[in-house]
C-alpha cells in the first residue's frame, strides 16, 4: 500500500514523522511511503537516520500550513505545500492514503478542494475513537463539518457503525444521537430531524435514540454521532479533563506512596496513554475515497507509526467498500 506522510505536520516535524514512517517500514514489508515536505530537510535526517530501505520515498513541496495559520488563507498563498501535494497525489491515484499530524483545518481544507468523496457521500466527516468504562467508542463528527444538516448526521451513524464494525469489532454497533436530553422531542431542529432521519436510515435497528454528553464515557452507545462544532469542543473538553485529572490523582497518590511509586507511575502512565490518538494513531475522516488519517499535533513516532497501520487496516477491510454499497440500498430502498 502506498501511502503520503506529511513530513511536516505536526509539533515535532519533520524527525517525528520519518522515525515513524521508518517504524512502520520496519513491521511491515506491503507498505511504501512517500514522505512530503521540504526535501534538503527531509533528505538530511532520512540520511542521519541510517535507513537504507527502498520503500520510502521524499516528495518536495513548497511549505506547509502552520499550526496558527488560517487555512483558507495558508491554501491560497501555498498551493503547494506538503497537505496540498498530498491530496494531490491521492487525487491522482499516486498514493492510496494520506497521513498527517498538521493543522486539522489545513488538512480538511485542502481535502475538500479536491471534492474526492465517496460516491452519495454528501459530506466526510472526523472518526475519534474514544475509551469507555466498558470498551471504546466513536464520536462523530469532531470538527470536519461544524455547519452539519440532518442528512449529514443520518450519514455520520451509517459511516461511523461501519468504522466501528470493521475497525473496533464490534459486530453490531449501538448508534445514539448526542443531545441534551434523552427524551425523544429534546434538541434543536437539526437534532430532531437528524433523529427522524436515523429512525428511518439503515442502521435504525442500532439506534438507541438520544444520547447526553455523560453517555460518552459511560459507554451508554458503541457510535454517537453529532455536528463538528459540538464533537470538536467535546473532544477539546474531554482532552483537558483528562490531563488535569490524571495530574491531580497522580499527585494525591504518587504523594502518599513510598515502595511501590514506579509501579504506580507506570499504571497512570497506561490509563493516560488510554486518552491519546496513540492506538489508532489519529482520527479518520470517513467519507472520501482514499484514506485519510488525522493525527494529533503533539503524536509521537509511535502514533504515526499507527496511523500509518490503521491506514492500511482500513483499506484491507474495505471500509470504503462497505459505506458505498450501504449508501447505495439505502437510495434504492427510499426511491
Amino acid at each position: 500500500m502506498k501511502i503520503a506522510l506529511d513530513a511536516m505536520g505536526g509539533d515535532e516535524a519533520p524527525l517525528i514523522n520519518i522515525n515513524g514512517a521508518i517504524e512502520a517500514l520496519e513491521t511491515s514489508s506491503d507498505l511504501e511511503v512517500f514522505l512530503v515536505g521540504d526535501a534538503p530537510t527531509v533528505d538530511s535526517l532520512v540520511e542521519r537516520s541510517g535507513y537504507s530501505g527502498e520503500r520510502l520515498t521524499v516528495v518536495h513541496a513548497d511549505g506547509f500550513v502552520g499550526m496558527e495559520e488560517k487555512p483558507t488563507d495558508a491554501l491560497r498563498q501555498k498551493p503547494n505545500c506538503s497537505i496540498a501535494v498530498c491530496w494531490k497525489m491521492m487525487a491522482g491515484g499516486e498514493v492510496e492514503a494520506i497521513v498527517s499530524a498538521g493543522n486539522t483545518g489545513g488538512v480538511i481544507g485542502a481535502g475538500l478542494r479536491t471534492r474526492l468523496f465517496l460516491k452519495g457521500v454528501k459530506r466526510p466527516g472526523i472518526a475519534v475513537v474514544l475509551p469507555t468504562i466498558s470498551g471504546r467508542s466513536v464520536l462523530m463528527d469532531v470538527g470536519a463539518n461544524p455547519g452539519a444538516r440532518p442528512e449529514h448526521l443520518a450519514q455520520y451513524a451509517l459511516m461511523g457503525s461501519i468504522f466501528a464494525r470493521e475497525i473496533l469489532e464490534i459486530e453490531s454497533p449501538r448508534v445514539g444521537l448526542m443531545n441534551i436530553g434523552s427524551e425523544d422531542g429534546k434538541g434543536t431542529p437539526l437534532i430532531k430531524e437528524a433523529h427522524d432521519l436515523v429512525l428511518r436510515g439503515p442502521v435504525a435497528q442500532n439506534y438507541i435514540g438520544n444520547v447526553e454528553g455523560r453517555g460518552l464515557y459511560q459507554g451508554e452507545a458503541d457510535v454517537i454521532i453529532c455536528d463538528g462544532f459540538v464533537g470538536n469542543v467535546v473532544l477539546k473538553v474531554s482532552e483537558g479533563m483528562a490531563s488535569m485529572m490524571m495530574e491531580k490523582v497522580a499527585h494525591q497518590v504518587l504523594g502518599a506512596l513510598n515502595g511501590e511509586k514506579t509501579t504506580a507511575e507506570q499504571a497512570f502512565g497506561r490509563v493516560g496513554r488510554s486518552f491519546e490518538y496513540n492506538e489508532y494513531g489519529g482520527a479518520p475522516l470517513l467519507g472520501i475515497d482514499g484514506v485519510c488519517m488525522i493525527s494529533h499535533g503533539s503524536s509521537d513516532a509511535r502514533s504515526i507509526r499507527n496511523a500509518l497501520h490503521t491506514a492500511m487496516t482500513f483499506k484491507n477491510r474495505n471500509v470504503n467498500q462497505h459505506i458505498v454499497e450501504a449508501l447505495a440500498a439505502q437510495t434504492a430502498a427510499s426511491s
